[in-house]
């Protein structure tokens, strides 16, 4: 090797090595970096949050972009599935703890392109809204999932008639025209009857026979909806037919669900002064009649806590003004309802003084229901009780009841509602 310097070779080939050693590690990082973008997900949950009661849940997801998805139901146990393409989910899974209709909730992968959200449910449930709405720009994807309580007829209804489709647009997917909630009237003037307490929420208690307030508001009801079925053009229905509790959020959803023209609840209660007896009709209004009528509707109020069932704080209402005019007119409706059926029961059936009053029932909250609470008598007075117990009273009761029915139906055709 004359002319050439050996200790240079070496150095000029160790040179090359450490270049070629440096462009092969950034050959692989460079793939490793490639095999990793491919594998995550570019959808990402960032947030999510979970409220509601036993009747109404609503789910909200935030995602860096808008989620494709897609709604399924499946039972036993009942069960709502909302597919997505791959997920990130970067929220803990205590944010979508198990609350309201929901016994269970699960979300994760499905496999490389796909993750799912399964929502287990207490008892039958749909979805009435679901859908996404951008935020900050675009930069924020908002996904709102509202559940309510169903039927068994209709879930059953959603198992049969749902069909499984590929993943579709968010504008599009999930919520079909049978799962959507219906807006228009039937023809029928529909009324809820709706039997006070239930299960473990046996209300007040019979002074003499001891009976509970549930058997006696559950036995009228069911005759009530009887006589009421057999006017031409009114379909009366039962919020509860057995010994059932349902929550007060519940009984009001039923009614709506059902497209209510009226909803009248039935009870049976206690005072404490055992000589005041007589029927009462109270309407729903923010500041009581009386203190007896507060007293009444704190007490009636508790049934939910009686049960174990957990309130959720109702979250503050957009101001609106059609909302804030459909419920004035419902009140103006209720009174007139309440009118009738006090000109009705007046020379038939007892009444106390003062039979139309008002306080802050929960369970006419309907905005767009008018709806009354019908207290029959009270158990605490042991004349009251007797009728009570009493059939025939009961189905006298029951008939001028549907006189006012359909006293109030003509006024309310002849206004046009």
């Amino acid at each position: 090797m004359d002319g050439i310097n050996v200790s240079q070779i070496r150095i000029s080939i160790a040179r090359i090595s450490r270049v070629f050693a440096l462009a092969l590690l950034g050959v692989l990082s460079g793939l490793e970096m490639a095999h990793a973008s491919e594998q995550a997900p570019s959808l990402v949950a960032n947030e999510a949050r979970i409220i509601g009661d036993e009747a109404r849940t609503r789910i909200v997801m935030e995602f860096n972009r808008e989620p494709e998805f897609e709604v399924h139901y499946l039972d036993s146990p009942t069960r709502i599935v909302v597919d997505f393409p791959a997920v990130g989910f970067s929220f803990p899974t205590s944010d979508l703890a198990p609350t309201g209709l929901f016994s269970d909730i699960r979300f994760g992968s499905m496999g490389e392109g796909s993750a799912r959200l399964v929502l287990t449910a207490k008892k039958p449930a749909h979805v009435v809204i679901a859908e996404t709405k951008s935020d900050d720009g675009g930069k924020i994807f908002r996904f709102v999932l509202d559940t309510e309580m169903a039927t068994k007829q209709k879930f059953a209804e959603l198992l049969k008639n749902q069909s499984w489709h590929a993943l579709a647009p968010a504008t599009t997917a999930s919520v079909t025209a049978d799962i959507a909630p219906k807006t228009s009237r039937q023809s029928d003037f529909v009324i809820a009857v709706d039997a006070g307490h239930g299960g473990i929420d046996a209300g007040a208690k019979g002074a003499v026979s001891g009976t509970d307030e549930k058997v006696i508001t559950l036995t009228f009801a069911k005759q009530l909806a009887d006589r009421l079925n057999k006017l031409p053009g009114i379909k009366a229905f039962l919020t509860r037919d057995d010994d059932t509790f349902l929550a007060l959020s519940e009984r009001v959803i039923l009614a709506r669900q059902q497209n209510a023209n009226l909803f009248i609840s039935v009870h049976a209660d206690t005072l404490k002064q055992k000589g005041i007896r007589g029927a009462t009709v109270y309407t729903i209004s923010d500041r009581a009649s009386d203190r007896m009528a507060q007293d009444l509707a704190e007490r009636e109020n508790l049934s939910d806590q009686i049960a174990g069932v957990t309130v959720q704080s109702e979250q503050p209402e957009v101001a609106d003004i059609l909302l804030d005019l459909t419920r004035r007119e419902t009140q103006a409706f209720s009174v007139t309802l309440a009118e009738n059926i006090v000109k009705s029961f007046e020379g038939q059936v007892g009444l106390i003084n003062n039979p139309h009053r008002y306080a802050g029932f929960q369970v006419l909250r309907a905005h767009d229901v008018p709806s009354v609470l019908l207290e029959l008598g009270f158990l605490s007075n042991p004349d009251d009780e007797k009728l009570l117990l009493d059939e025939a009273w009961r189905a006298k009761v029951a008939d001028t009841l549907a006189t006012a029915v359909t006293r109030y139906r003509a006024q309310a055709l002849a206004n046009g509602g």
